[in-house]
């Protein structure tokens, strides 16, 4: 009995043992990071990339789409062995007017940290989302703006503009939504849809499918100063031809769209071309608030019932409508009739101008 006592113990202890040496090395180890996402990189389906601390793969085409934020990307767990940090972090405060290279971080007013994308003199972290991406750094990691429930999700957007320049982001315009709040929110839910398709129809075909930020006809920049305002054309006499998703053209135009949006692009036409949220809120403020050569806004063409052919007129109807230039006009008709289909509403009547 004894000795069966012993050898007993001596098994026991051997597995004590073994379990000691086998236990650690039978853990599962954290899967190594990929390299690291990169906004300005094109990834197709089944590349990988880390992102937070998490490996992410791509499940289609992708471009200057956050890991974490958008269906695109399918989280493949934890990498490297490590969480993100969550203690404090000792980043500057963010400044305006102060220059920061790509992979510069810092502090924004909000509490929240953001990492630079692309080198800029200060833009905002919050408003210029193409410069700037949220960071992790302690705390709670930053969001993406809210979408205010936009009728338009990110994928629907994505497929309306497959071949779009990275400078338009969705966030981008979801961010530039809260100028108008009335936009695509007004009336039933086909009123709604049929708004987003018109508006998106109509900058599709101002920039050959969200692919051109700028006039590409050089030649026509110096005309666009009218040097009879009283403000003249402070940033130059070839500072003011189109940009962004509707071409906002003319020193008069850049000052009355700064004047109703806060910001001084008559100073600063630049803006147009190098902040996204700004681009498409300059569309949004002609959109809502501009007849050009129609007689109401687009906006209050599509809720009130008017016709996706009133948006064309009070976009280019001078040029456009009333059998000018035909071609033109189906052109936006069939990328409006492409997205209210993408979008699962009908195009209503009155489409022609």
């Amino acid at each position: 009995m004894l000795r069966q006592r012993i050898m007993a113990a001596l098994a026991a202890l051997a597995v004590t043992g073994v379990l000691a040496v086998v236990l650690p090395t039978s853990s599962a180890s954290a899967e190594s990071c990929a390299a690291a996402w990169s906004s300005s990189a094109v990834y197709t389906g089944g590349m990988t990339a880390s992102y937070n601390g998490h490996n992410w793969s791509a499940k289609w085409w992708t471009q200057n789409e956050r890991p974490g934020t958008a269906d695109v990307w399918a989280d493949k767990g934890t990498c490297g062995g490590t969480t993100p940090p969550t203690g404090n972090c000792n980043h500057p405060n963010w400044a305006a007017g102060t220059w920061y290279v790509a992979g510069s971080i810092v502090k924004y007013t909000d509490g929240k940290y953001y990492i630079a994308e692309h080198d800029n003199p200060g833009y905002d972290p919050v408003i210029s989302t193409w410069y700037w991406d949220p960071y992790t750094c302690g705390g709670t990691p930053p969001t993406d703006p809210p979408t205010s429930g936009f009728v338009v999700s990110q994928a629907q957007f994505n497929q309306m503009f497959p071949n779009r320049n990275p400078f338009y982001t969705y966030s981008g315009l979801t961010t530039a939504l809260s100028a108008y709040p009335g936009f695509a929110k007004t009336g039933s839910d086909t009123v709604r849809k049929q708004e987003a398709a018109a508006f998106l129809a109509n900058v599709n075909h101002e920039t050959g499918g969200l692919v051109h930020i700028v006039e590409q006809n050089t030649a026509n920049y110096p005309h666009y100063c009218d040097a009879s305002q009283p403000y003249g054309c402070p940033a130059g006499q070839a500072a003011y031809y189109g940009r962004g998703p509707i071409q906002l053209s003319w020193n008069f135009n850049y000052k009355a769209a700064g004047d109703a949006l806060g910001i001084n692009l008559l100073g600063n036409p630049y803006l147009v071309q190098n902040d996204a949220a700004v681009a498409w809120k300059t569309a949004l403020w002609y959109w809502n608030t501009q007849n050009g050569p129609g007689t109401m806004t687009a906006h209050n063409a599509m809720v009130n019932g008017h016709g996706f052919g009133q948006t064309i007129r009070s976009i280019n109807g001078s040029l456009e409508c009333d059998g000018r230039n035909p071609a033109q006009v189906q052109s936006r008709i069939n990328a409006y009739q492409s997205f209210t289909q993408i979008l699962g509403t009908t195009p209503g009547n009155n489409l022609s101008c």
